[in-house]
């Protein structure tokens, strides 16, 4: 009888332990099920978190920049109507400025956030009608080139306003693949000096405004020369100003006697040598005037283009500017009808030269500066 109870104990424990054992492996079980089943949903959630911030870094780094290159003299006199413009950039556009050796973008100089440190550190003097004025647009573009996302490089004078947001401007550039580079056959005497020949013929020799807009693979050509810049550097020299200008006379100076602006001539002159032009529209997309020839105001007379001043400022001249919608080279017998993605459209982006008392009346008619 004592044995018949032993065994029945035994087989009770035995039962009790096989339970436990069951109910082990299914809590084992489920757990693991558990786990497999959130790492299974952790994967898919992390990996489509990593894809979408892949997509928009692939976004962010597809998206190309306009480098805007400005010359100055010091501080940029009209930057308050060029922060308004870049606050609709949306990370599109790099600044870069080009000053006096020495000037600092500072707090104490700018009110602008997007021109604070935006100076070159290897700027030099510049001389209008001297070779230093094309060399300060290749430290420019130098410095342009080193970040990757720059693809277009606009040359901007500190008298320069923009005539549309930000948005305009930059479709407008970006909307083609070529460079926006004034220039036309110089067939006046005077200009050409002989001695540049045979590094450069005169078939090459072109003249044109220098506030132009250049592709990535233009800029790297300005940038690569190392033949056309030095024959400038030599041979390209302005003649002395007329006498109402200056206060001695005029030297005998035979180096001179070829009145040469290399800032009018280096860019267009350079694209041709190297076969470039079918790649360009010859147009600028920054108009100035050179109608001066019955203004009485002396500072109006000579060898530079009008300035606008306070008085000037109206919204009739931004129309009319707006309005331009071609441009005649007579040496050349050309019209160049403007267009933007195929369609007539407006010939200017930007305008020179403006005083800033002439920005800011403009600024506050509404005229310009409203670009949000």
């Amino acid at each position: 009888m004592k044995r018949k109870v032993i065994l029945h104990q035994q087989k009770s424990q035995q039962h009790k332990w096989k339970r436990k054992i069951l109910t082990l492996i299914f809590v084992v079980g489920v757990c693991f099920g558990t786990l497999l089943f959130l790492q299974t949903r952790y994967n898919d959630v992390f990996g489509l978190v990593s894809f979408q911030h892949q997509v928009v870094s692939q976004s962010q780094v597809q998206i190309p920049k306009i480098a805007f290159l400005f010359i100055a003299r010091n501080r940029l006199p009209l930057e308050m109507v060029w922060d308004a413009f870049f606050r609709g950039g949306n990370n599109k556009f790099s600044i870069f400025v080009h000053s006096r050796p020495g000037f600092l973008f500072n707090n104490a100089t700018t009110k602008s956030k997007y021109f604070l440190n935006r100076q070159v550190n290897d700027s030099i003097q510049v001389d209008w009608g001297e070779a230093s004025m094309i060399e300060a647009e290749r430290i420019l573009v130098r410095h342009a080139l080193r970040d990757p996302l720059n693809d277009r490089f606009v040359f901007l004078s500190d008298s320069c306003i923009p005539l549309y947001n930000f948005s305009y401007t930059y479709d407008y550039i970006m909307s083609t693949p070529t460079s926006f580079v004034d220039s036309f056959a110089d067939k006046k005497d005077g200009r050409y000096n002989p001695k540049m020949h045979p590094v450069i013929p005169v078939r090459s020799w072109r003249k044109g405004s220098q506030w132009g807009v250049l592709t990535r693979k233009h800029a790297n050509v300005v940038v690569d020369d190392e033949t056309v810049f030095p024959m400038f550097q030599k041979y390209c020299k302005k003649k002395p100003l007329p006498e109402f200008w200056r206060d001695q006379h005029i030297p005998a100076d035979t180096s001179k006697i070829h009145n040469c602006i290399p800032d009018e001539h280096y860019v267009q002159t350079l694209l041709a040598q190297k076969g470039l032009e079918g790649e360009l529209t010859r147009r600028s997309l920054t108009h100035t005037s050179w109608d001066i020839s019955n203004s009485k105001a002396r500072d109006r007379r000579g060898w530079h283009p009008v300035t606008y001043k306070y008085s000037d400022a109206t919204p009739t001249l931004i129309k009319f500017i707006k309005e331009i919608d071609n441009i005649y080279y007579e040496t050349e017998y050309r019209r160049e009808w403007c267009s933007s993605k195929g369609k007539p459209s407006t010939c200017f982006l930007f305008a020179r030269k403006f005083t800033r008392p002439a920005a800011l009346r403009l600024i506050n008619m509404f005229v310009v500066g409203d670009f949000n």
